[in-house]
């Protein structure tokens, strides 16, 4: 797997309530977890690597680095992990390479 250590499970569809988006994230899409944190369980890092690799939603919008961090954000407060929610919105809007994909394509 190189730099993956995971694979997505099974395919979901990430509605994104504050943007009234959706992000399918298919099986076996593959994920290094949270990168340079701890893994846990969650959505979140999911939906952020497949933001990060394909800057896109569901209905072809272009979504923003701003936007991929607040939806990591949502994502965590959503499933009760206020202090990461927080900690994490920074770390990606900082670490993100969002640019350098949208200039790729």
């Amino acid at each position: 797997m190189g730099k993956h250590k995971y694979l997505n499970p099974v395919t979901f569809i990430q509605h994104i309530k504050r943007y009234n988006k959706y992000v399918t994230v298919p099986k076996d899409y593959p994920s290094d977890g949270s990168t340079g944190g701890v893994d846990i369980y969650s959505r979140s890092w999911w939906v952020h690597d497949k933001l990060v690799d394909s800057p896109y939603f569901d209905d072809g919008m272009y979504c923003t680095c701003w936007q991929g961090s607040m939806i990591i954000h949502d994502i965590l407060l959503e499933e009760g992990r206020w202090i990461r929610a927080k900690t994490w919105f920074i770390a990606t809007l900082m670490g993100a390479d969002w640019k350098k994909k949208k200039d790729k394509q």
